[in-house]
């Protein structure tokens, strides 16, 4: 078992003079990233949930940077939006600030402090190191996202449908992007554990 992450392991070998400042670049920048992968989204006729590159952004920079840091980021990145700062996805049927938490995208948006925390952890404990492991990191952090944005959805739809929220909040969050989010997973598990093998080196 292994306390350190891609970014420890990076501030240590390269024996930089103020790591502090280095984990708080980290967390800044994890943030932006975040905001900018948010731009990067595909607008679905069928559901209000834009497709977008966050998820893989969040549960990357959560597994490199830890559980703490990587949550702190994604706690910004909401703070952000909350101040009203353009950081969500663009498009025009939801709306900037505060409002978007609590909108049809809120359970996804909600759950990235933890998805990035789960899988931090996951790679404090060397999952991040080969590629089965960082496969089952990420997918324990992208099910974290999943769950909280059908649920929340299904929230949202009961007063309306009924029973049948789930239903139509599962056809709304989760099966349209399930598949595109795997293979996206699968390829972004090969990242952390390529890295850790040049460290090594």
């Amino acid at each position: 078992m292994t306390n350190a992450v891609l970014l420890t392991s990076l501030t240590d070998r390269l024996a930089l003079a103020s790591p502090r400042a280095i984990r708080l670049a980290a967390v800044v920048f994890l943030t932006a990233l975040t905001a900018a992968a948010a731009q990067v989204s595909v607008p679905l006729p069928f559901t209000p949930v834009p497709l977008t590159l966050q998820p893989m952004v969040v549960l990357l920079g959560g597994a490199a940077l830890g559980s703490r840091l990587g949550s702190a980021s994604q706690i910004l990145y909401l703070l952000a939006g909350i101040a009203g700062l353009p950081v969500f996805a663009a498009t025009p049927a939801l709306p900037q600030g505060v409002a978007r938490l609590v909108g049809p995208t809120g359970g996804f948006l909600l759950s990235y402090p933890l998805a990035a925390f789960v899988a931090g952890w996951l790679a404090e404990r060397g999952f991040d190191r080969r590629y089965v492991t960082s496969v089952i990191a990420m997918a324990a952090g992208l099910t974290i996202v999943f769950a909280s944005g059908v649920s929340m959805m299904a929230a949202q739809l009961t007063p309306v449908l009924g029973a049948a929220a789930w239903t139509a909040a599962l056809q709304q969050a989760f099966y349209p992007f399930v598949l595109i989010d795997a293979v996206k997973l699968l390829a972004g598990a090969t990242v952390l554990p390529g890295i850790w093998k040049v460290v090594g080196r």
